[in-house]
């Protein structure tokens, strides 16, 4: 399945320039730009994806998934939906980019509680700022983060910041696996 994924990521979210055409939320021009939600929203990536992060985090006994809405909400759904139909129910939980402006005014949606133990996901990860807003905020919460997952880990220190502050980082594709897909393409175009 992740080959499959991989693929997909591939397909439908990679793009390449061999000149840095592509503006990052960081403000920087980068060759490569990955627009995930082309793969998080579609909804074989959406099977995909529920099975192959379901599959890094069963026995990790957490109780949640979830991270900074928007670009991890569509992964810790797939993944929350896949563990109820294996039976072993986690629950989503989605971190707001500002809190509630009325009712409770909390920066975290879902059923999950202070002391749970949670993954953090992230469609991305290039710097890490955005994972990092979201362990912030889970910590805050009093959430247990178990570790953090990335589906696509763009190798460029992201995950070297986040472990800096204590926390693992797997990666369920990288950016170095997207390019030997399209090296390989572009040797069979020769």
């Amino acid at each position: 399945m992740k080959q499959k994924l991989t693929e997909l990521v591939f397909q439908k979210s990679f793009r390449y320039s061999e000149e840095p055409v592509f503006k990052l939320v960081s403000g920087s021009l980068s060759n490569y730009y990955f627009n995930c939600k082309m793969v998080t929203l579609h909804p074989e990536g959406m099977y995909l994806i529920g099975h192959v992060v379901y599959e890094m985090v069963k026995d990790l006994a957490i109780k949640g998934i979830g991270g900074l809405t928007l670009g991890a909400d569509p992964i810790a759904f797939a993944v929350a939906f896949t563990s109820y139909t294996k039976r072993q129910p986690i629950e989503a939980f989605v971190v707001r980019k500002s809190a509630k402006s009325h009712g409770t005014m909390q920066w975290i949606e879902g059923n999950i509680n202070e002391g749970d133990r949670v993954i953090i996901v992230e469609d991305v990860i290039t710097t890490g700022k955005s994972t990092i807003e979201a362990i912030e905020k889970a910590r805050e919460a009093g959430l247990d983060i178990a570790s953090v997952i990335a589906l696509v880990d763009r190798q460029e220190g992201g995950r070297e910041q986040i472990e800096s502050l204590g926390y693992a980082v797997q990666s369920v594709i990288t950016r170095d696996e997207i390019m030997d897909l399209y090296r390989a393409q572009q040797g069979e175009r020769k």
